[in-house]
């Protein structure tokens, strides 16, 4: 008689596509069955290794494969690494979109920029719950650097999965609304299955600051100062511009904005009633002129050193409306994110230059993270008491960190695992497994380009920035394939015009030694005489001046 097989229980899949092994970039598939659920849909600033690049997505290609099982996208928050990727994701993959009301008219605004009006937007408020496919997902509300974030309980068939999103334990929130620890804690007492929980700040002790901190601060230098005060901070963080205003209304100072997203997310929060400005108290950039110094605050964008941010324009004088005077006091209330810290330096540097007061997190308490620190995370896992457990939200130390500071809190090791973007992770009654691979990455953004461009056009983009480019141009008879101009010599990037003569001519004479050898040159031949061309002027060049230049060899037919 055959052994029947044993049945296998149910098992919930999870697939991070972004956020591990790097700050952003945030996106993880959660599935049951036929049914997918996608959590987050981030972008990432570009490395300085991907010049010319607008921002990076997530690889959606294992969505787009199973689009017609994507029930729904729910949203932890508004940050940039939680929805900077919703348009484009969302024009591959569309399906019904979760979030609390700050969030969704962020998102609503991305998605009209891009001219998308037919996907659904669903509010959802902290404390309910929503039946998305076979899952019904609850939000509870946490506290974050803006305003409606959340932590979310997905009840499965197969268990609870708790996924923090990004929080802090602040006891004393601007806004009021307290983190629902109590309702974490039920689910800990019914039962968590697994814990998907945020790393970003686990190498540091303790707790995090509490935002009111930060307002306190204001309060002070706003008090010291007795001229104009420029304060640059996420356009996104939207208790902390309250916080400036309310400094502002204490000081009998009006309110400017600059820069694009900071305009905009402020009007999005104001007709939300999530950013409360006083009549007569916030003025247009153009209407500055008419005001004392002792009687401006502006809050702009640049808080990462961005190039075209309204921060840096002002430091380098490149602003139209604004330059930095040696009278203003300059608030830097951010920390740089990894990656970003040469280009933050850059400016503040600049700005010390200029004899502005340049106040920053290591002078004054200008900044709090929104990211719990190691008391908060060991909280949030006594609370919930997983049985599984994969740390999110973080480069490699930040993931390798938390994991051990799960097992001692005293997670078994085999019930703890360090992820990698791409990998399918089978969670039943009693183990967790991989399962397999899925097409994972990164996607590049340039401009309308989509995915469109390689390692090879990154590398011929960095090789033209650091080197240079050399263009040599020979024209032939079409009939006889005799050469009859040429080689013509264009420098790009490689020495100054004026100095480069003798350079040039020496490239040229090259160049005609190797023409001359060909003698006529037949459309056949183009490819090899293209590629001596090109290996004789870079080896002259490099036996020179010892630099190695982009050389693009063309032939036109006459």
């Amino acid at each position: 008689m055959a052994r029947s097989k044993k049945k296998k229980g149910p098992k919930i899949r999870v697939i991070p596509l972004g956020g591990l092994g790097e700050i952003g970039k945030n996106m993880t598939v959660i599935e049951y069955e036929d049914d997918i659920l996608v959590v987050d849909m981030g972008s990432i600033f570009p490395k300085d290794d991907m010049p010319g690049i607008d921002l990076v997505i997530p690889d959606v290609t294992y969505l787009m494969k199973n689009a017609s099982r994507v029930k729904g996208y729910v949203i932890t928050h508004g940050h940039e690494d939680h929805i900077g990727a919703a348009p484009y994701v969302l024009s591959e993959v569309p399906a019904p979109v979760y979030g609390t009301r700050l969030t969704l008219a962020f998102i609503e605004h991305k998605l009209q920029e891009h001219r998308m009006t037919d996907i659904p937007l669903n509010e959802v408020k902290p404390g309910e719950r929503v039946q998305i496919g076979c899952f019904e997902v609850e939000f509870l509300r946490v506290a974050h650097s803006i305003a409606g974030a959340c932590a979310l309980a997905i009840h499965t068939p197969a268990g609870v999965v708790v996924h923090s999103g990004d929080f802090k334990v602040d006891y004393t929130p601007i806004d009021g609304e307290m983190m629902d620890l109590g309702r974490l804690a039920e689910l800990g007492n019914e039962g968590v299955q697994l814990l998907l929980c945020e790393s970003t700040n686990v190498e540091r002790p303790g707790y995090t600051m509490s935002e009111k901190r930060v307002g306190e601060t204001f309060m002070n230098l706003f008090q010291q100062a007795d001229a104009r005060i420029i304060i640059s901070m996420f356009a996104s963080n939207i208790h902390r511009i309250q916080s400036v205003v309310d400094a502002a209304v204490r000081f009998h100072r009006k309110v400017a904005l600059v820069g694009r997203s900071m305009v905009n997310n402020a009007r999005i929060a104001m007709e939300l009633g999530e950013l409360h400005i006083p009549e007569g108290r916030l003025l247009d950039i153009d209407e500055i002129d008419r005001y004392d110094d002792n009687e401006l605050v502006i809050i702009t964008t640049g808080s990462q050193g961005e190039p075209m941010s309204g921060l840096s324009r002002m430091a380098f004088a490149e602003h139209k409306k604004l330059e930095i005077k040696a009278s203003d006091m300059v608030i830097i209330s951010a920390t740089p994110i990894p990656g970003n810290e040469k280009s933050v330096y850059k400016v503040i540097n600049q700005l010390v230059s200029t004899g502005a007061n340049v106040v920053y997190e290591k002078l004054a308490e200008v900044h709090v993270s929104g990211h719990a620190c190691q008391e908060e995370l060991k909280l949030m896992h006594a609370l919930t008491r997983p049985k599984f457990f994969i740390p999110v939200h973080g480069e490699s130390r930040h993931l390798h960190q938390h994991a051990r500071l799960a097992m001692e809190l005293g997670m078994d090791e085999e019930h703890v695992r360090i992820a990698s973007i791409g990998e399918m992770i089978d969670v039943s009654a009693d183990k967790m497994v991989l399962a397999g691979m899925v097409p994972a990455g990164s996607v590049l953004i340039d401009g309308l380009g989509i995915g469109d461009l390689g390692g090879a056009v990154l590398r011929d983009r960095k090789h033209l920035s650091q080197d240079g480019l050399l263009i040599a141009v020979v024209a032939v008879d079409k009939e006889s394939g005799a050469v009859i101009s040429g080689p013509d010599i264009i420098s790009r990037g490689l020495v100054y015009t004026r100095e480069a003569d003798e350079l040039v001519e020496g490239v040229r004479s090259a160049a005609r030694a190797t023409v001359a050898s060909y003698g006529p040159i037949t459309p056949n031949e183009w490819g090899d005489f293209k590629n001596e061309l090109r290996s004789t002027i870079q080896k002259f060049v490099f036996d020179t001046i010892k630099r190695n230049p982009m050389v693009l060899p063309i032939v036109v037919e006459i």
